[in-house]
């Protein structure tokens, strides 16, 4: 089972991957380009997290569950939102 200070531990690390991938976004979104490399690098932290997400809820009981869904569903729509726009700029 999951401990409530690991699980608290994963979302904080949940909410840096968002924060560095949104200043991302940010930059691509003034600058109507984007460095490529730091680009894919928030949207691979992005994918880091749902995975790790995934296995976690795996060892969670079902407050922890729902915290994590509610985690996971924020990482992937701000991963689609980069990945519409990315696809947008080809």
């Amino acid at each position: 089972m999951a401990t409530r200070q690991s699980v608290n531990e994963y979302l904080q690390r949940c909410t840096d991957a968002i924060e560095y991938a949104r200043e991302q976004y940010k930059t691509g979104a003034q600058q109507e380009h984007y460095n490529e490399t730091e680009y894919t690098k928030a949207l691979q932290g992005l994918e880091d997290s749902v995975n790790e997400i995934n296995h976690l809820s795996l060892s969670a009981n079902d407050q922890q569950q729902d915290q994590l869904y509610r985690m996971r569903l924020q990482l992937q729509e701000l991963q689609n939102k980069m990945i519409l726009k990315g696809d947008a700029e080809r």
